[in-house]
């Protein structure tokens, strides 16, 4: 018979989920952009939220929702061998290649990096994610007992360290909204739409729905209603402090241009911002809470990367994946945090529409029988044009291709050309089921 969750376990989980989706993009990019947005940034947020916030949140209901509890067999309803190659490229996208490195980088550059020379050359960094992806390391190992890590200890002390500079910040601020710059002031809600990609919370939200998926069952919970209330209400908690943080973030970094002018980069906002209202001690608390935000963040992936990759390869153990994605993701962190950020766009460009898509297919499952055609349709007219942004993003010139959609493309010009095809292979992947007459239904 299924358990009911007791409240105190539904507010740990919420605390889990928030301090696990607040990481090392989620610090740096609303900063940047309330800098940008100037007296735009409630629209400009409003986006931001959306894809930072409201899809995380969609995907971890998605999970409750459709009675899965992994990514690839949720994926598998397009195609076995989409289930696979999806699954395989976030958990390497969540994981060692991008989000895990990124995670010990900002750490470094907003933490550590102040307090040092210039001149300093690498062996700082070297010696710093070795101490950082270790002490992720050991925290990983047994995952266990990360809810009590995670829920009880980091997050509280997040929380306060993050609150105390937002507060600050709101009751006096640096200074007066500026306007708007560059395409903040005609298309800011969908630049900012655009802008919560960079956080990879919808990506993540597929490996940390496993997360509370897990934790629920061990409690006992297995009635899919219950399953899916309990989800519903650890999200909505997770998404209020998101909410909540974002938008402060997003509203120091607008009052703070006229202070301090426009900065390269999120991290130099914030730092200058601590330093602004409480000096060298400014510094000393914003280190304490990217360093915390990042860790749980990467507590979170190591967990989530090594589970799956001992699911899918069992001859290779768990706790030696740990060891493995750690390592690796230290190395990888030691290429610096602008050239991560300039990797990973190209391919969180390419990669989120599929998500966004197979998230939405997710709960109009029923409507149409859960027919595979549907979602191969929807998904690969959705890939197509993703993975032109993802090449021209990356720098590839298409200029040929990019001025056909511009032109025919309906919201192509604002960043989210692929709504329109995605609808158009879902209806035609609908038909393709319906002359082919399968009797079979899917589930």
């Amino acid at each position: 018979m299924s358990q009911k969750a007791p409240l105190s376990f539904v507010i740990v989980t919420g605390l889990m989920l928030f301090a696990l989706f607040f990481g090392a993009g989620n610090l740096i990019f609303p900063a940047m952009l309330g800098q940008s947005a100037g007296t735009n940034l409630w629209s400009a947020s409003l986006g931001f939220i959306i894809t930072g916030v409201g899809l995380p949140f969609i995907t971890i209901l998605a999970f409750g929702f459709s009675g899965k509890n992994d990514v690839q067999s949720l994926a598998s309803r397009a195609h076995p061998l989409f289930g696979i190659i999806f699954t395989v490229v976030l958990y390497l996208s969540l994981g060692p290649l991008f989000a895990l490195p990124r995670t010990g980088s900002v750490s470094y550059e907003i933490g550590i990096k102040p307090f040092l020379s210039n001149d300093v050359g690498f062996l700082p960094l070297l010696i710093f994610t070795i101490i950082y992806f270790g002490i992720a390391c050991l925290l990983s190992i047994n995952p266990s007992k990360m809810l009590d890590i995670v829920g009880k200890i980091l997050t509280p002390l997040l929380l306060i360290f993050i609150g105390i500079l937002i507060v600050v910040a709101i009751i006096n601020p640096m200074g007066e909204i500026q306007p708007p710059v560059a395409d903040y002031s005609d298309n800011s809600f969908f630049k900012g739409f655009k802008e919560g990609y960079l956080t990879m919370d919808t990506l993540a939200g597929f490996a940390f729905g496993i997360i509370v998926i897990n934790a629920i069952k061990d409690r006992g919970i297995t009635s899919r209603k219950e399953v899916l209330g309990f989800c519903l209400k650890a999200g909505l908690i997770a998404a209020t402090l998101l909410v909540i943080v974002y938008a402060s973030i997003t509203y120091v970094g607008a009052t703070s241009v006229e202070k301090l002018g426009q900065l390269g980069n999120g991290g130099d906002v914030l730092a200058q911002a601590s330093n602004h209202f409480f000096g060298s001690a400014g510094a000393v608390l914003l280190g304490l809470i990217v360093i915390a935000a990042c860790l749980t963040t990467s507590i979170g992936l190591i967990t989530a990367c090594a589970t799956y990759f001992n699911k899918i390869l069992p001859a290779v153990s768990y706790k030696s994946y740990v060891v493995i994605f750690s390592v690796f993701s230290a190395a990888v962190a030691n290429v610096g945090l602008t050239k991560l950020i300039s990797i990973t766009v190209p391919v969180l460009t390419a990669l989120y529409p599929v998500a966004i898509v197979l998230i939405v297919l997710t709960f109009f499952h029923s409507l149409f029988k859960g027919k595979s055609e549907v979602y191969l349709g929807s998904l690969l007219l959705t890939a197509i044009i993703s993975i032109m942004d993802g090449l021209v993003a990356s720098g590839i010139k298409l200029d040929a291709v990019s001025d056909l959609f511009t032109q025919y493309l309906p919201l192509y010009s604002v960043g989210v050309g692929w709504v329109i095809p995605a609808i158009i292979g879902g209806v035609l992947g609908y038909m393709v089921y319906l002359l082919k007459g399968d009797p079979k239904e899917a589930y």
